[in-house]
């Protein structure tokens, strides 16, 4: 496989995507695969479909689906959201049709040889959350790891790390921020671009070198976003000062 960059949860965070698209240009990248979750939550939308539109491939969401369809099971602030997301796009007819169109084609799972590319999790690729706590539900990370064939990137809760069929999970800073794939089954989280909830507020993403997995880590303005939040009614306050604490 190329080498990759492999990115999740942009969350229509466009200074988030800037510096991370930045960081990548340094990179020798090959390609960019998009993990899903492009809109909700953040205050620029159509520009972070746009920037998207580029990538070699991007899955499906569950906010990008609740803009689509129904956001069912959402929170009251992120139901606000994506109905104001929702309006963003539909503004103008013309361009905006075709944003519509390319959120309608993203498939759910994306499959090539051993690699499996999710956003949730391989047994519920669009909702189910896979959070480190898990480690200790063995039920559940066997139950998960029945559907990998061999590695699965994912994307989702915002936390990045691996998490390892024998109900083990390491961050990035447990593995000073590589990790070497093996014969063993792993599941990587890539983090998130706009919305990082590890108590760290720089962006993340990973690059995907045969075997070698490589956390990075991008700072960006994020007063910038938050100040656009707080200038939006229909976006809670709260999703501005989140993005400063990493949470």
């Amino acid at each position: 496989m190329n080498r990759t960059a492999i990115i999740s949860d942009i969350h229509g965070n466009a200074e988030a995507l800037t510096a991370v698209l930045e960081d990548i240009a340094q990179q020798q990248v090959d390609q960019i695969y998009c993990l899903g979750d492009v809109i909700g939550y953040g205050p620029d939308p159509c520009k972070c479909i746009d920037l998207t539109r580029e990538f070699k491939m991007c899955l499906l969401g569950n906010h990008d689906n609740g803009a689509l369809f129904d956001p069912e099971g959402f929170s009251s602030g992120a139901e606000r959201a994506i109905f104001w997301t929702r309006s963003q796009i539909e503004k103008e007819s013309g361009e905006n049709q075709s944003r519509w169109a390319f959120l309608a084609r993203l498939p759910r799972t994306q499959r090539e040889g051993e690699m499996m590319f999710v956003h949730g999790s391989p047994r519920s690729p669009l909702c189910e959350y896979v959070f480190p706590e898990d480690i200790y539900n063995e039920r559940k990370i066997q139950r998960i790891f029945t559907f990998i064939q061999q590695y699965c990137f994912q994307g989702h809760t915002h936390v990045p790390g691996v998490f390892t069929e024998d109900c083990r999970f390491m961050s990035p800073r447990d593995l000073n921020g590589q990790y070497r794939l093996s014969d063993q089954k792993v599941m990587v989280n890539v983090g998130s671009v706009g919305q990082p909830r590890d108590n760290d507020p720089r962006s993340c993403y990973v690059i995907l070198d045969g075997k070698d997995v490589i956390f990075r880590r991008v700072e960006y303005d994020w007063t910038v976003t938050r100040d656009k939040i707080y200038a939006i009614a229909e976006l809670d306050d709260f999703l501005g000062d989140r993005l400063g604490e990493g949470r």
